[in-house]
């Protein structure tokens, strides 16, 4: 197979092929889960915006950050049941935890933003909001601000593509959860990081209406994350 066909069969296999399952739920449950995660939404949403606007050094940053993964991950598990899901093989004859497809499309955003920053590290007004925010790893620990971000990752997956995807039903389940994702990151005021929302919010919505769980996006998100934790200061600081 060329390597053109090759490309075209793993992004049919990741985002556009869903593989077979049944998770339908009773309509009680339904409408439970849709007034959790509404009011986990509401909470969180005003956390976020907190946490965003805590000058990097303040410790009160990682107290802020802690409380929001919480309040995600809290949603999500009172939301009702989630699933892990399952990817479709290599072969295409079957199906399997999606780990190795998930680190691929993590690195592939990884590589997208990568060259992005190539840009923006020339233009000050995009690359000074998005240099303030990497400061709380500047003037912090790094250690320490790397294992918050892989919590937020997957609290953050564990409610907008496991609680709330379930939540809004199965018709417009990736472009709500997109755009919901999308305007959460909004109350930053970094308008990069709305962008980033956006991208990275499309592709692992994808990832979870065809692999039916949340393994696969938690994977791919947190490949990305924390890949722009470690590479995207010195790319900045190194272009600017």
């Amino acid at each position: 197979m060329n390597p053109v066909a090759e490309l075209r069969a793993f992004f049919r296999a990741a985002l556009v092929d869903p593989v077979p399952r049944d998770h339908t739920e009773p309509d009680w449950a339904f409408r439970r889960r849709r007034i959790v995660a509404g009011v986990t939404l509401l909470v969180g949403a005003g956390v976020l915006a907190w946490a965003l606007r805590i000058e990097p050094g303040d410790p009160t940053f990682y107290v802020a950050t802690i409380v929001l993964a919480v309040v995600w991950a809290g949603g999500a598990l009172l939301s009702g049941p989630l699933h892990l899901g399952r990817a479709h093989t290599r072969a295409g004859r079957g199906s399997s935890r999606a780990v190795v497809q998930s680190l691929a499309l993590g690195l592939l955003l990884l590589a997208v933003f990568m060259l992005g920053a190539v840009v923006v590290a020339r233009i000050p007004f995009l690359r000074e909001p998005v240099q303030e925010l990497l400061d709380h790893a500047r003037f912090g620990s790094l250690g320490l601000v790397a294992l918050i971000t892989a919590v937020n990752g997957v609290a953050e997956e564990l409610y907008f593509r496991g609680a709330l995807y379930a939540g809004v039903g199965r018709r417009h389940a990736v472009a709500v959860t997109t755009l919901v994702y999308t305007l959460v990151t909004a109350t930053s005021g970094i308008a990069l990081l709305v962008l980033a929302g956006a991208l990275v919010g499309l592709v692992v919505g994808f990832q979870r209406r065809v692999t039916g769980g949340i393994l696969g996006p938690t994977i791919t998100h947190l490949t990305w994350s924390l890949g722009m934790l470690f590479l995207l200061p010195p790319v900045l600081d190194r272009l600017s």
